[in-house]
């Protein structure tokens, strides 16, 4: 295990305030280095297709991060879950890129918010906590860069940077965004009661096989945090 990896894997933190709103929480940590990511092809526009056919809207883990999300003050139907929105147009998914389009096609699939993230981009260690408002967020509006703040109490994925994720896994920053140049990959595969956890190993098993189909030297670790 190389040093990056070692590092990010053993000092990513979930805080006592998330684990108090939820201790059900659960996140299965992955790193995947050597990554041959580029534009995508019809391997991972079959992925998608073929996990279009499994979507299920209705599985009962949508419901618990939809609370999950109202329990820290954001509204669901306003700021989707990204299992929800993704579950919502599974038909209709656009490609993105090889590796993208492979932790989508994963996370529909298998009802499991999935975020993907540039390893290299991050400044410390990756940390759930709820906010306190003041944080950066990156973003892109109207064409331009620009700086947004999550709510206070929002519950965001961060680096000694700034916010990486906000309201959970609703949306990602541009900083930390996996590219076609991407060479080094974090990946969060997130899990709440009554997701079984053999399920969340099974799903990430998954999304390894499908980054060495597209990287066949690609060297992954992975971690569980939390889980009960």
């Amino acid at each position: 295990m190389t040093v990056r990896r070692m590092r990010m894997l053993e000092r990513i933190v979930v805080d006592e305030a998330v684990r108090e709103l939820r201790p059900d929480f659960a996140v299965l940590v992955m790193t995947a280095e050597g990554l041959e990511n580029g534009p995508s092809d019809e391997v991972g526009e079959g992925w998608l297709a073929e996990a279009a056919k499994a979507a299920d809207a209705d599985d009962p883990h949508v419901e618990a991060w939809r609370e999950a999300y109202r329990a820290f003050g954001a509204k669901p139907q306003r700021t989707r879950p990204s299992v929800d929105a993704l579950l919502r147009r599974a038909d209709a998914l656009p490609s993105i890129n090889r590796v993208v389009d492979a932790y989508n096609a994963v996370s529909v699939e298998y009802a499991l918010p999935i975020g993907g993230e540039d390893l290299d981009a991050y400044r410390g260690p990756a940390r759930l906590v709820r906010a306190t408002g003041d944080e950066p967020f990156d973003v892109i509006a109207g064409g331009e860069p620009a700086v947004e703040h999550p709510n206070p109490g929002e519950v965001v994925w961060r680096d000694d940077q700034g916010v990486t994720c906000r309201r959970w896994n609703w949306r990602q920053c541009v900083r930390t965004r996996l590219t076609e140049t991407t060479k080094n990959g974090l990946f969060l595969l997130e899990r709440l009661e009554p997701y079984p956890l053999d399920r969340l190993a099974e799903a990430g098993d998954r999304l390894a096989d499908r980054l060495r189909t597209i990287s066949p030297g690609v060297r992954i670790e992975t971690r569980l945090i939390g889980g009960r």
